[in-house]
């Protein structure tokens, strides 16, 4: 085989490629062999008919394909390696010439990873928000929490909003009863909007024992898109009793005595929280000023391959929750066009990270133990509901465990990153990694 190497762009190859007919020769051989198991020939036993026999019936051109569908991967890698290139996503092939008995010439163009210069992590600087806590943020989680405490109890009244209500109903179309339209003694909190349209409405102001009608249209069944009368009768109302917020309640509900202590507990748990939202924001400011400043271009095919599995994977999500992506464009106001764009915007930007991270681990030379991907894999597999094993069998099959490698190896190159740039708030205080570093020793015990 003989290859040369153009540069096309950065981040583009082309190889040229020329392969000897003689060096076809292997590939010719397995491809007979493949065929003649395929093929059925009256007086030949299967794998035993004769070239010339498989020839006539099949065509040596079919042959000759399926022996340079094999032979142009292997030959591409072999010029790779040759060239000592670093390639990226799906080479594009053109064959620009072959006959039978003559050399296979064909071009391969791909992607390669450029040369990036980076920029020293140390002269990177990013200020992210400061942390503010609005009081009304503590009563709305010391309120939720006092909501899993509340109790109900029964009230001689009519309904009102907020209240939950035992109820029978009774639905019916032209005086038929609708198949699988009534129920018995369900629990409903009035207002909660949770069972049909209209039922809250005619709620308000019913008693235990009383009964009432309303309208409602349906949307399963025979009856779909009709309207039905449905009767509602009301067995008991009760209204919902939230205990009152003191020191008792502050026992009740949690380790404190009192609730200035439990109020003080939410106030830390809402800044840790906040403290690693701020490192997060501070590694994609930082990012972003990184790939800027070490100007990484991206690869066009390998954006495209990202922006076609990402529209996959929307259109996947979209179909689960059965609707259509004219559906989503609808629902955004959106053009096709513009999805494309926001996708290749994101992809591009991805990529260009991808590629940057990349180079800051070769450059310090980062290793990935096989403890650490393998918590990467518990991890994901436990995110997956699988078992690690299972899940990992699948990723083999796949050929997506490599990438998830690259994934660790980028993420530790990351991490050595956000140990050295400087992280200030916007009132000029100091960022430190605490929160996060607390965040992942959690983690990392809750999973052991």
């Amino acid at each position: 085989m003989k290859s040369t190497v153009e540069t096309l762009s950065p981040t583009r190859v082309r190889l040229a490629i020329e392969v000897p007919f003689v060096e076809l020769e292997p590939s010719l051989r397995k491809a007979y062999r493949e065929i003649g198991q395929q093929v059925q020939v009256p007086g030949f036993r299967r794998g035993k008919v004769p070239s010339a026999v498989i020839d006539q019936r099949v065509g040596r051109g079919t042959v000759l394909n399926e022996a340079i569908q094999e032979a142009i991967p292997q030959n591409i890698l072999a010029a790779v390696r040759e060239h000592d290139l670093k390639t990226l996503g799906r080479p594009e092939v053109d064959i620009t010439e072959f006959n039978d008995g003559d050399s296979l010439n064909f071009t391969a163009e791909v992607d390669v990873r450029p040369e990036i210069t980076l920029p020293d992590p140390a002269t990177i600087e990013v200020t992210v928000d400061e942390i503010q806590i609005a009081d009304s943020e503590i009563d709305e989680q010391v309120s939720s929490l006092r909501e899993r405490f509340a109790t109900l109890k029964t009230v001689e009244r009519a309904a009102q909003e907020g209240d939950y209500v035992q109820i029978d109903l009774n639905a019916t179309v032209d005086g038929e009863d609708v198949p699988g339209g009534s129920a018995s003694n369900i629990s409903h909190e009035v207002g909660s909007k949770q069972l049909l349209p209209g039922l809250d409405e005619a709620l308000v102001g019913l008693a235990a024992g009383d009964t009432t009608t309303f309208t409602t249209q349906l949307v399963g069944g025979d009856y779909a898109g009709r309207d039905a009368e449905v009767a509602v009768t009301v067995r008991t109302v009760k209204e919902k009793e939230l205990p009152e917020l003191n020191d008792d309640f502050a026992q009740l509900a949690s380790e404190f005595d009192t609730i200035e202590e439990l109020r003080n507990d939410v106030r830390e748990r809402i800044t840790r929280g906040k403290q690693v939202e701020q490192i997060y924001a501070a590694r994609d400011k930082a990012l972003e000023q990184m790939v800027a400043t070490a100007e990484v271009p991206a690869p066009e095919g390998v954006v495209k391959e990202e922006v076609e599995s990402r529209k996959a994977a929307m259109v996947d999500q979209l179909e689960r929750i059965g609707a259509s992506m004219e559906e989503y464009l609808a629902a955004e106001e959106k053009t096709e066009e513009q999805i494309d764009t926001e996708l290749t915007e994101a992809a591009t930007e991805g990529v260009k990270i991808q590629l940057l991270l990349d180079t800051l681990a070769d450059a310090d030379d980062v290793q990935v133990s096989d403890d650490e991907f393998g918590h990467e894999i518990v991890h994901r597999a436990q995110r997956a509901g699988m078992a690690p094993q299972q899940y990992y069998d699948q990723l083999v099959r796949s050929g997506a465990a490599a990438a998830i490698f690259g994934d660790v190896r980028r993420g530790k190159a990351l991490a050595a990153v956000m140990e050295k740039i400087k992280i200030k708030d916007a009132a000029g205080n100091e960022v430190t990694l605490d929160a996060l570093r607390a965040q992942n020793e959690a983690e990392h015990n809750h999973e052991h």
